[in-house]
């Protein structure tokens, strides 16, 4: 469809949709999930080509998406997978959508009583040895939906980037020339001597964590609509061990562009979904999630995916409307 961010869709009908799918409610590998029904026969907006993505579960790097889409504001409310809070940004593949006019006159909707069914009982997957419920999602199954990688070198993905508007010419060479860095220090790291690395082999930030023993916590209590500043880096550091992370949490370099910003906080977070189980889990210390605060790609050579960090509140501040 040659879609580029920007352009106006449509979702397709119900029925429509479901002739797309196979018997587990997939097309490519990839589920149409009942979050995604109420969207039928909206129009949306082209946010990102989803034509890659971050391996979030075995952190392999890049892999290839065909045929798919980020629409602006189509987000997944977890409502059919245990009120999972991690918003994830839905991949829409190009035979649920079809590119539309404003002045076109809007589809009429087929409704398909098969569709609902069909996806309830493919949000399941066989319960573990706990017998603990799990859950099937685009994230647990992405590396189905995208089992091809996509190296650094094949510079057509760059390419890709400008030309779907999906970043910038300047955004694009800046990711390149820090995934550059990154690869390098890697590589450095397992092959000289701790005297001869740059900057200890750290990637692009040059961060450490400070805490040595258990990381510190702080309860703000915030709720969603309540403005808050997100604290300096160094802050951060102080709070986080040498891994970056503070109580499981990471902290890395795309949270730390956001530092010395202030943001609402969009949400609570006290469960998500374990991608590679697909098993609930309930959060011990409650995360932040924070209003347009999501993950730019800056570090992950302009991975479309943009999801919204998990932010501890020791990092936060709360601030006053007029502060």
């Amino acid at each position: 469809m040659s879609l580029r961010a920007g352009d106006l869709v449509e979702v397709r009908s119900e029925a429509e949709i479901l002739a797309t799918l196979d018997e587990r409610g997939e097309l490519e590998g990839l589920p149409f999930m009942p979050e995604m029904l109420k969207f039928c026969g909206q129009r949306l907006t082209v946010h990102k080509v989803a034509h890659k993505l971050c391996d979030t579960l075995y952190k392999t790097g890049l892999r290839r998406m065909d045929s798919a889409v980020h629409l602006l504001g189509a987000r997944c409310d977890g409502a059919d997978h245990g009120g999972c809070q991690t918003a994830c940004s839905l991949y829409w593949k190009e035979a649920w959508i079809k590119r539309v006019d404003p002045a076109d006159l809007p589809s009429d909707g087929v409704p398909d009583s098969r569709l609902l069914p069909l996806l309830e009982v493919n949000t399941r997957k066989p319960a573990g040895e706990d017998g603990s419920e799990r859950y099937s999602c685009q994230a647990t199954e992405l590396l189905r939906a995208a089992p091809k990688p996509l190296p650094m070198a094949d510079l057509t993905q760059f390419v890709t980037d400008v030309r779907t508007r999906n970043a910038g010419l300047g955004a694009t060479l800046r990711a390149v020339a820090i995934g550059l860095y990154n690869r390098f220090q890697h590589v450095t790291r397992t092959r000289l001597p701790k005297a001869l690395l740059i900057n200890k082999g750290r990637p692009w930030g040059h961060m450490t964590g400070t805490v040595r023993g258990r990381t510190p916590v702080t309860t703000l209590d915030l709720r969603p609509g309540e403005l808050v500043r997100i604290k300096s880096k160094q802050d951060i550091l102080d709070t986080v061990n040498e891994d970056l992370a503070n109580r499981g949490m990471n902290f890395d370099a795309e949270l730390a562009r956001y530092c010395g910003q202030t943001a609402r906080v969009r949400a609570r977070v006290d469960r998500c979904l374990d991608e590679r189980t697909g098993r609930l889990l309930e959060m011990k210390t409650p995360c932040i999630v924070l209003e347009d605060v999501v993950c730019a790609g800056v570090h992950s050579l302009n991975c479309p995916r943009e999801f919204f960090p998990f932010w501890r509140e020791i990092w936060l501040e709360r601030v006053t409307d007029g502060g």
